[in-house]
């Protein structure tokens, strides 16, 4: 018996998803086409249609954590919650073309499927490389691949730097939505980068009483071009302080985020957080490397994790104490849990909190510190939003796939 599909999108059509076809046409009716299109989405088409569109990203990000706690999503791994596959390479490549194992230099495919209105499933798959910035290029360059989750057939495939870059900042704007004091004034930033300008802009989205930016950066040249940019992006910032030490970025912030990049390996190498630097009330976010004493491993700084699953498959994935592999907090968190240092149910997913399994910020002086891993959902999400916005808005490139496939 053959399966054939209706066509999943028609050029400049607004999609309604693969429709099985019966196995025989009724009498009297053509037999439906077995053509698959899908659409090329550049940068440029990407921002056409919306890509860096941060409110309606923080809306999306906060709709798939509520999906996620209440487990409608699907990704890779044993848990369903493995951030992806990575392809590494040796310290010592044992052929003249194998790339050495230098920092950043990696391939890797982060595969999920997310449900509710979305309903679709894609991977993101990029190549990492540092030295890429000597050629003028990302350190990472991103593609994303977007499916019909009933056939698997393509709906797009796009260009994936910006969508990767804005929801990954927009996730700390939801945790400052629910966990920010609502009147906060000042966020103080460590590393100036593609990081640090989105979440300060989701940032923004959820606390538009932000007024003053405290900054520290390891060159004068990022720091003149992050501090250009938020006179010519954000108006609203008034006041921008650059500042050296870590204690700085911390003392006084209402809003705190890490979002340098380093070496992972050694937790005391990385960037530090000291209880005595946070002020009452404060919500730190990191989606970066990042230490704690033991004064912010104290159960009264609330511990909150943007996924737990995805801890806890690191945790499963990885050989010795987690953080030492990977440098996100919440991978801390997972450590401690472990070491006896810290219960399971510390341990706070921002879904539950969405959905309202938990409270959000509990009064004025409660301290939040929240882990950012990157997940592929996320992509997901925001991919499909676009992706539909593109369809709606005629953006892109309708490519064919087959008209009639070969090996049906």
């Amino acid at each position: 018996m053959t399966t054939t599909v209706i066509r999943t999108t028609a050029p400049d059509s607004t999609p309604t998803g693969t429709v099985p076809a019966p196995a025989t046409a009724p009498a009297g009716t053509a037999a439906p086409s077995t053509a698959i299109d899908f659409r090329y989405l550049s940068e440029q088409d990407m921002i056409a249609a919306g890509v860096t569109d941060m409110a309606a990203c923080v809306d999306t990000m906060e709709e798939m954590f509520a999906l996620l706690a209440t487990g409608d999503y699907r990704m890779a791994g044993a848990n369903n919650d493995s951030h992806g596959a990575m392809v590494t390479f040796p310290d010592e490549s044992p052929f003249p073309t194998m790339p050495a194992n230098t920092a950043d230099r990696r391939f890797m495919a982060m595969p999920a499927y997310l449900g509710g209105s979305f309903g679709t499933t894609g991977v993101k798959w990029y190549g990492s490389n540092k030295d890429n910035r000597a050629k003028g290029l990302p350190r990472s360059i991103l593609m994303f691949t977007l499916n019909d989750t009933d056939t698997g057939a393509p709906l797009a495939f796009m260009s994936a730097n910006l969508l990767s870059a804005y929801r990954t900042g927009a996730v700390p704007g939801v945790g400052a939505r629910h966990l920010a004091r609502p009147d906060a004034e000042v966020v103080g930033i460590a590393g100036p980068g593609v990081m640090a300008r989105t979440a300060l802009q989701a940032f923004l989205v959820a606390c538009p009483g932000i007024h003053t930016v405290k900054v520290k950066g390891r060159g004068a040249a990022s720091l003149a071009a992050f501090i250009d940019w938020i006179g010519t992006e954000l108006p609203q910032i008034t006041t921008v302080t650059v500042v050296d030490e870590l204690a700085d970025v911390v003392r006084g912030s209402d809003i705190v985020t890490y979002c340098t990049s380093g070496e992972e390996g050694d937790p005391s190498s990385y960037p530090l957080v000291k209880r005595e630097w946070v002020k009452p009330g404060a919500f730190l976010v990191m989606p970066s490397l990042c230490e704690i004493d033991e004064g912010m491993e104290a159960a009264d700084v609330r511990k909150v994790v943007d996924a737990s699953g995805l801890y806890e498959a690191w945790a499963e994935e990885t050989v010795g104490p987690t953080h030492h592999s990977i440098p996100i907090i919440g991978c801390k968190f997972t450590d401690m849990i472990e070491d006896g240092r810290m219960t399971r149910d510390q341990m706070e997913d921002i879904g539950r909190i969405v959905i309202g399994e938990l409270p959000g910020r509990r009064d004025d002086d409660e301290i939040v510190l929240m882990s950012v891993g990157g997940m592929p959902v996320e992509d997901v999400a925001w991919g499909t939003t676009v992706y539909r916005r593109a369809l709606e808005l005629g953006i892109g490139t309708p490519l064919n796939l087959w008209d009639t496939p070969e090996l049906a």
